[in-house]
């Protein structure tokens, strides 16, 4: 804004010189308007054409002091435009170098393909958690926009195997599809699926058919926008309260508390140990709302104390981010399965 201002004054100063120039050979040289604006512009310039009059000594002067203001306000004009323009484009390319090499070293993170309205919203979430995700999109307005937030962008098709590369996808841990078409987040479900097969991919689904088209495709889980806006817009009008209480539970605040899926991994002290053993309120804070044995997809809801934890076992709790990372540790779980609501 500073440097704005200094240009402006400097382009106001020039036209000031001008005026200055015209008003003054009119009346030493006695010019006309033409005459006496190509004299002005050849010594501000300094080109060295022929004069259109015959020069007197308080004419000569007067260009002598004209030259000398106007070169140090054409200079610095020049300096100030060329340097607001390089500046810019300096400052640009160093933070795409520094990002880049910054995605370079990404491991155990999350790729989100798509900047629209859905795919925005993800980016949101991601960032709350404060986890190392990276955005792929084809526009880019949308990349630079996401780069001057701080976020780690790609732009690039991410269907193609070479831009999926690029965000690492060998390294990541799950991948969120979130394009403007059925048929692209197919596709690209299933090239992230041949590049690493132990990602877990969650998809958007537009048209009523396309999630069976997706889990064919490599997909864990696929999303309806439409679909889970109409289903809470019901929600809110016929059980306005309990979606009031679930807002309030999960958005206390700035608090945002998430629903998480620990996993009991070997050597933890809880293996054998019953729920009201392992004291997990009261070590972490947490609430434990179900868990699923590792060979059965069903969910125990409200499981009773008297249960024995064991190996594999995931815990669904709802708390926030540090309370989850304390159960993490006492569960030796390394993973990060977020379930925001």
């Amino acid at each position: 804004m500073e440097k704005k201002s200094n240009i402006n004054f400097v382009v106001i100063l020039l036209i000031s010189l001008i005026a200055t120039g015209v008003i003054g050979y009119t009346l030493l040289l006695d010019l006309n308007f033409i005459d006496a604006l190509y004299m002005t512009v050849i010594t501000i310039s300094t080109v060295g054409y022929a004069e259109v009059a015959e020069m007197d000594t308080e004419a000569k002067l007067f260009s002598i002091i004209l030259i000398f203001i106007s070169l140090g306000t054409v200079g610095y004009l020049f300096s100030a435009i060329v340097s607001s323009f390089l500046e810019g484009d300096i400052k640009k390319a160093w933070r795409r170098r520094k990002m880049e090499s910054n995605i370079i070293k990404l491991t155990n993170h999350y790729i989100i393909c798509g900047a629209g309205e859905t795919g925005q919203n993800a980016i949101k979430q991601f960032k709350a958690s404060n986890v190392a995700f990276v955005v792929i999109d084809k526009d880019e307005n949308k990349i630079n926009e996401l780069i001057e937030d701080k976020v780690f962008a790609i732009r690039g098709d991410a269907t193609q195997e070479q831009t999926l590369e690029k965000a690492r996808i060998i390294h990541a841990k799950g991948l969120i599809s979130s394009l403007s078409s059925d048929a692209e987040n197919v596709y690209t479900v299933l090239t992230a699926r041949q590049m690493n097969d132990g990602l877990y991919i969650v998809s958007r689904a537009i048209n009523k058919h396309a999630d069976e088209k997706l889990k064919k495709a490599g997909a864990n889980n696929t999303i309806s926008p439409n679909e889970i806006g109409g289903t809470r817009m019901a929600s809110l009008m016929l059980r306005p309260t309990v979606i009031s209480f679930l807002d309030i539970i999960t958005r206390a605040g700035e608090v945002i508390l998430d629903l998480e899926d620990v996993v009991i991994s070997k050597n933890s002290t809880l293996i054998n140990s019953t729920l009201i053993e392992a004291k997990i309120p009261e070590k972490t804070g947490l609430i434990v709302l179900a868990i699923k044995t590792k060979d059965d997809e069903k969910l125990a809801f409200n499981p009773n104390s008297t249960y024995i934890l064991k190996e594999g076992d995931s815990m669904i709790v709802l708390g926030r981010e540090e309370q989850v990372n304390d159960l993490r540790k006492i569960a030796n779980d390394v993973g990060e399965r977020h379930f925001n609501i």
